[in-house]
């Protein structure tokens, strides 16, 4: 029996049960890589310290406490992994190994993950796509078309039964752009939970976990977060109460969480809940359409999280006019402070493009912080008119084919990702928790992902939310022809 494709949750509660070893399931993870990955190109590279890691963790004397033990993990390009340097899809960047994990990533292997190699991202995280002077990320669902982006090869590794778990972030999209353009679920969490990356972008981007589980998801993020409150919030939509297994090596000794006992089953129903909910299938200005497949998937998402006990209203209005210049504004501005560090010569035209614009913004004062204190301070809660969470497409349309975009200029580039890609940023700019939960399946056969959004503090309600879409209408686990 393979343990690649099975889930983090199964694997480790295998591997601290002493029903397989950790190398064994490194193992499989790397074979099943070597056979997958050459057509899809999510992992830049790998890690030749995987197996030692992996016979690390089997011998530890905490094995039994560890909640992630022996899980293969893969990590976005662009967060530091000891060892290997961080090249961020670039030419551009060093080339010198870093000296230290992320704290992030050192929060997974403390847990007992693995990380068993970096995965690919467009140059400088800059995009909604895949392609970088390291390789094109193609989709798993359809490798003539991108994987998304910026966070492209952990979303591609993920869909492709590669990995159970992938650690990427999410500046105007990142994380939740590529899983549902993958299949896959992923969470931007709010500020502050979770250490974030060292480009923070101004403070817009946050690390957050991929996923093809609420279960998988919710635990990833209590490692991430150092909150074991989060590991289960799923079953009821808040932190758990304390239980009698205590993780202590991984929760600083803390006496208050831990996750579920041993024993305990995993497929209990998430538990019933309510709340108010807004459902805005077509949230987007005027001139920016959405997919009508898409409109209808956010409709059928709110149907069956009505059948499971909340109230949901029809959300007509709106997102403001002024917000989507603003957001473009803010990432062009970022795209520029990244860029200004590095030799402009090495960079790739798209780069260079979005580099030169944001330059451009900055000096006429344009960088959209106004309208971002704006949309901060009250914009998104009036938006909302008191719904306690909005259900919204994740994307506007299907992801576009799989190409060297990098090659091209800026206003190539700038179209595509804003017809594509519209609908994440607002919640960057906001700083609240979104999650995306695949849901449906377009006519072409690729898969349809749902985005909530709450306000600060809500990720147990949509990691909750979620689990509750995952059991009126089970997804598949993987795209079609990578289950093991």
């Amino acid at each position: 029996m393979s343990w690649a494709g099975r889930s983090a949750v199964e694997i480790a509660e295998a591997v601290r049960q002493g029903e397989v070893s950790a190398v064994t399931v490194v193992e499989q993870h790397l074979e099943v890589i070597a056979k997958r990955d050459q057509a899809v190109g999510a992992f830049r590279v790998l890690r030749e310290q995987a197996l030692d890691e992996a016979r690390a963790v089997q011998d530890r004397r905490d094995r039994d406490d560890l909640p992630l033990a022996g899980v293969p993990v893969a990590v976005k390009d662009n967060l530091e992994v000891a060892g290997l340097p961080t090249r961020n899809g670039s030419r551009a960047t060093s080339q010198e190994p870093a000296s230290a994990d992320h704290p992030a990533v050192a929060r997974l292997k403390a847990a007992g993950a693995i990380v068993v190699g970096v995965t690919n991202v467009p140059e400088l995280c800059l995009v909604g796509f895949g392609d970088s002077v390291f390789g094109t990320v193609r989709n798993p669902w359809n490798l003539t078309r991108t994987a998304g982006g910026s966070s492209s090869g952990g979303a591609a590794a993920v869909a492709a039964g590669m990995v159970p778990i992938a650690l990427g972030n999410d500046g105007m999209g990142s994380l939740r752009i590529p899983a549902a353009c993958c299949g896959v679920l992923a969470i931007k969490p709010g500020p502050g939970l979770v250490p974030p990356p060292a480009h923070d972008w101004r403070g817009l981007s946050e690390n957050g976990p991929m996923a093809t589980s609420v279960a998988d998801l919710s635990l990833a993020l209590s490692v991430l977060a150092a909150d074991p409150g989060l590991a289960e919030c799923w079953r009821a939509g808040t932190r758990t109460d304390p239980s009698p297994r205590l993780l202590r090596s991984v929760w600083d000794d803390s006496d208050d969480y831990a996750v579920r006992a041993p024993g305990e089953s995993r497929h209990s129903s998430p538990e019933p809940f309510d709340l108010r909910l807004g459902v805005a299938p077509q949230p987007l200005p005027v001139g920016l359409n959405v997919d009508k497949e898409f409109q209808g998937a956010v409709r059928a998402a709110a149907d069956a999280l009505r059948n499971a006990g909340h109230t949901s209203l029809d959300h007509t209005r709106r997102l403001p006019a002024w917000l989507g210049p603003a957001t473009i504004a803010t990432w062009l501005t970022c795209a520029a402070e990244d860029a200004d560090e590095l030799d402009t010569a090495r960079l790739e035209p798209r780069t260079r493009g979005l580099a030169r614009a944001g330059r451009l913004f900055r000096r006429l004062g344009l960088d959209g912080a106004r309208s971002r204190a704006r949309w901060t301070r009250s914009g998104a809660e009036v938006w909302f008119d008191g719904s306690d969470v909005m259900v919204a497409p994740t994307l506007a349309m299907l992801p576009p084919k799989a190409d060297r975009w990098g090659r091209r200029g800026l206003l190539r580039n700038l179209l595509i990702n804003v017809r594509y890609a519209p609908v994440t940023g607002p919640w960057n700019m906001s700083g609240w928790p979104a999650i995306t939960v695949p849901f449906a399946t377009h006519s072409s056969g690729m898969p349809l992902g749902i985005q909530l959004v709450a306000p600060p503090g809500g990720e147990p309600h949509l990691l909750g939310l979620a689990a509750q879409l995952e059991r009126a209408r089970p997804w598949p686990k993987h795209a079609p022809g990578y289950s093991s």
